[in-house]
């Protein structure tokens, strides 16, 4: 096996999803925190660089399943992907989570004071990450689709946009994705990683899946656009403006 001690995290899962599950089952951030290299994920959270290496073999002589090979797609293409999977997969899911969550905690909010919380975590969440999803859809997605059509087309004059180059909105992107990521920490500590109490009610124990599939598509969502089409999307914009100011 190739040594994945020195590449990031980001940058294993992007060329291969069967290792995700090895880094969740070791509650390693491969999205928020993806830029980080194996090692020092291993030194900081104190894992044994062999255990998990082996982890990531056996994982990796697996059958490959069915799983887009999102590394090898244009980046047009990846933006729509993302938007049409991803970002309406949010929009829809959020009015049914919201729903679910105030009915367990007029029930069970006494009994269980960490709801509120939770839901007070979720209604932030939920705003901010409509407002993100604006804000890539309306300013950072068209300026990517823009270069991948400039690199398609063989164009020789990129214009500028009003935010200076691609790299500003995505650190800004990235940020907000940190920022959801720890949320959602902070939802699954105080929900015990989505496990309901034992004598909890269906409407209970439905919350707190669609909370643990909410978070899980978050996951692969943030990880496509921070391992995958913001790096991708910052080289090609490199890449066209080195051929323009070469003319």
């Amino acid at each position: 096996m190739i040594n994945l001690t020195e590449k990031t995290i980001g940058e294993i899962v992007a060329k291969d999803y069967r290792s995700a599950a090895v880094f969740k089952a070791h509650k390693i951030d491969f999205c928020c925190k993806g830029n980080r290299t194996l090692s020092e994920v291993c030194e900081n959270q104190n894992i044994s660089r062999s255990v998990l290496n082996a982890d990531l073999e056996k994982a990796m002589q697996k059958p490959n399943p069915e799983y887009p090979k999102f590394d090898f797609w244009s980046l047009d293409l990846l933006v729509d992907y993302i938007e049409k999977k991803h970002h309406r997969y949010v929009k829809g899911k959020i009015p049914e989570i919201q729903a679910y969550l105030e009915k367990i905690c007029q029930v069970h909010g006494k009994a269980h004071p960490e709801l509120m919380e939770i839901r007070q975590l979720f209604e932030g969440a939920a705003h901010e990450l409509v407002m993100h999803m604006h804000k890539e859809e309306k300013t950072l997605f068209p300026f990517i689709r823009i270069l991948a059509e400039a690199e398609l087309e063989g164009k020789k004059d990129l214009s500028r946009p009003h935010f200076g180059t691609v790299g500003n909105p995505i650190k800004m992107m990235m940020h907000e994705h940190d920022s959801e990521g720890e949320r959602f920490r902070k939802i699954a500590q105080l929900s015990d990683d989505y496990t309901p109490p034992e004598s909890a009610c269906n409407t209970y124990k439905v919350a707190f899946a669609l909370l643990y599939e909410f978070q899980e598509d978050l996951h692969q969502h943030i990880h496509l656009e921070n391992n995958i089409l913001f790096p991708k999307s910052i080289l090609l914009e490199e890449k066209l403006l080195n051929k323009q100011n070469s003319k």
